[in-house]
């Protein structure tokens, strides 16, 4: 492949005429411009894009972290980040946290190296739990664009793009209440995570708003266990409910499957409301009730946040928070 400047001996012409007419300059003429870029594709010449990124301090690349790929979530937030950043011209590099600081911190270090321009980043559940965010700090250090996004923390000064978790549930818990629903049970594989404690607070919120006293025996924590079924199985055994909150959009697919396994005659009395989306809703039958917390359009929004702020030169505008808003989707 022929470089810049060997393309240039090979027409006779400067380095700088090239680069100009292959940029459409106006100030280069129309003929020249065509035998210039005749020669470039007959030669096979490629612009080294990591020399004009060194020399503008611009890739326009984004760099992504999140902590679960496999999560039909955080899959759907990475389509809406990478539709939107397409359109705007930038390029994604995505790297998989799998929960863990260590991970999440490799991962920045390395696409600072690789001279990526922003982050958007779901933070690990290891590090908002030793809320450890040195490696955070590293990007506004290097004057990086940062957004994070669903698992955030108010000790990182940067733009974020969240939904109201508490109110979600707390709306969703109102929903069961109006539809004489007393004793709703609470699943969660998310207990150890900020949002995971806001949603259940939303539940107890609503309950007792309703008169209704929460009851701890109908609280099921499944967060690290390696036997989630196993735990549904024996609660369903043991336990009178006539509702079901799911916290997170995997333990309510659980829990709906295995009451329809273990104790089909329980699905035509009892409600299931857990996070999901349309499609992955069609999925379950008889179809899941979800609340939809816009995944795609999180994405989509994380992107335009951190975009904007890379391309305007006003570096005084404060973070911003967003709130994403949710819907709560009943059959």
């Amino acid at each position: 492949m022929i470089t810049l400047k060997e393309l240039a001996k090979q027409l006779n012409v400067s380095v700088s005429t090239v680069s100009k007419a292959l940029h459409d300059a106006k100030d280069i003429g129309e003929d020249t411009k065509k035998r210039i870029k005749e020669a470039a594709e007959l030669y096979n010449y490629r612009p080294n894009k990591t020399a004009l990124a060194l020399k503008v301090n611009k890739t326009n690349t984004i760099g992504v972290v999140v902590p679960d790929i496999l999560n039909s979530f955080f899959a759907k937030v990475l389509h809406g980040i990478e539709e939107y950043a397409t359109t705007k011209g930038y390029d994604t590099i995505i790297c998989v946290s799998h929960e863990q600081l260590k991970k999440e911190a490799k991962s920045v270090e390395l696409m600072l190296q690789g001279r990526v321009d922003g982050f958007i980043i779901s933070l690990s559940s290891e590090t908002l739990s030793t809320q450890e965010y040195s490696h955070l700090d590293q990007i506004n250090l290097n004057k990086k664009g940062l957004v994070l996004f669903d698992r955030t923390t108010s000790e990182i000064d940067c733009d974020k793009v969240v939904i109201n978790d508490q109110k979600s549930i707390y709306d969703a818990t109102r929903i069961l209440i109006s539809k004489q629903k007393t004793n709703i049970a609470f699943v969660s594989n998310i207990e150890d995570l900020s949002i995971g404690q806001l949603r259940k607070e939303g539940y107890q919120q609503a309950l007792i708003e309703h008169g209704l006293e929460p009851d701890p025996e109908l609280v099921l924590n499944l967060t690290g266990s390696q036997h989630p079924h196993d735990l549904i199985k024996t609660f369903i055994s043991l336990h009178e409910f006539d509702a079901v909150i799911s916290a997170d959009n995997t333990s309510s697919l659980m829990f709906q499957s295995i009451v329809k396994s273990e104790s089909p005659q329980l699905m035509k009395d009892i409600m299931l409301i857990g996070f999901s989306d349309e499609k992955n809703a069609l999925l379950s039958y008889p179809r899941i009730n979800y609340i939809d917390q816009k995944a795609m359009k999180i994405g989509e929004k994380a992107a335009e946040l951190l975009i904007q702020r890379l391309e305007n030169k006003d570096s005084n505008n404060k973070p911003q928070t967003f709130e994403m808003p949710f819907e709560i989707h009943i059959a």
